[in-house]
């Protein structure tokens, strides 16, 4: 999976339909705002899984998301 920086754009990807933010959120673009972390990846044992993205989608929203539910945006024609 590929790592994201701050101000790189993004989409959203949260196939699993029974997950509560599916709906809401599967597909939508942003960019990262910021990357803060937390202790998870100690229980884990994955240091990866304590990177938290903060991501300022385009709905106007900001959210944190995990790694595993980014990658890269979709590119429309003509779109850079």
């Amino acid at each position: 999976m590929p790592e994201f920086s701050t101000g790189d754009r993004v989409r959203i990807d949260i196939p699993d339909e029974t997950d509560p933010d599916h709906e809401a959120y599967h597909g939508v673009h942003g960019r990262v705002a910021a990357i803060v972390t937390d202790d998870v990846g100690e229980v884990t044992g994955d240091t990866g899984d304590s990177q938290v993205y903060r991501v300022a989608l385009e709905t106007g929203e900001t959210m944190d998301f995990r790694q595993f539910d980014l990658r890269p945006p979709v590119t429309e024609a003509g779109e850079s």
